[in-house]
C-alpha cells in the first residue's frame, strides 16, 4: 500500500532540493573564483580540478531544479536567493591554496550530509527518482571530497 504524502512532508522535500539548487549555484561561483585566483606550483593541478569541479556544479543545479519543476515546485534562481538559502558560503578571496582545498572539502562533506538527509525525505514521500539522483550525486561528492583530502595528506 502506497503512503500518502501530506503537504508539509512535500514542503519539506521542495526546500530540501531548494537548499541544493542554492549550494550548487554558490559552490560554481566559488569554484570559478578558485579556479580564476589559483596561484603557485599547484597551478596545473587545481585549475583543471577546479574547472572540472563547476562544470559537475552547473549540472547538479540543473538536474535538481528541473527535477524540482518537475514536481511543481519552485526553484531558486537569483544570486541573492541562493545567497540567503545556501547553507555553504561564498569564497572570501582571500584563501591560500591549502584553504581552497580544505574549504572545498568541508563544503562537500556539508553537501553530502544534506543529500543524505534528503534521500531520506523523498523516500519517505515515496519519491525514488529524487532519492536516486540525491544518492548519485552524493556518490561522486564522496569521491571527489576523498580526492581532496588526499591531496591534503588527510
Amino acid at each position: 500500500m502506497a503512503r500518502t504524502r501530506t503537504k508539509n512532508q512535500a514542503t519539506i522535500l521542495s526546500e530540501t532540493m531548494n537548499k541544493q539548487v542554492a549550494n550548487f549555484s554558490v559552490l560554481y561561483m566559488k569554484l570559478h573564483h578558485y579556479h580564476w585566483y589559483i596561484k603557485g606550483e599547484n597551478f596545473f593541478t587545481l585549475h583543471v580540478k577546479f574547472e572540472e569541479l563547476y562544470t559537475e556544479a552547473a549540472l547538479h543545479v540543473d538536474t535538481i531544479a528541473e527535477r524540482l519543476l518537475a514536481l511543481g515546485g519552485t526553484p531558486i534562481s537569483t544570486l541573492q536567493g541562493a545567497l540567503e538559502m545556501a547553507t555553504i558560503s561564498e569564497a572570501t578571496g582571500d584563501e591560500s591554496t591549502q584553504d581552497m582545498v580544505g574549504t572545498l572539502a568541508d563544503d562537500l562533506t556539508a553537501i553530502c550530509k544534506e543529500l543524505t538527509e534528503g534521500i531520506t525525505s523523498a523516500e519517505d514521500n515515496d519519491d525514488q527518482p529524487t532519492a536516486d539522483l540525491f544518492t548519485s550525486i552524493r556518490a561522486s561528492l564522496e569521491k571527489h571530497r576523498w580526492m581532496l583530502k588526499a591531496y591534503l595528506a588527510e
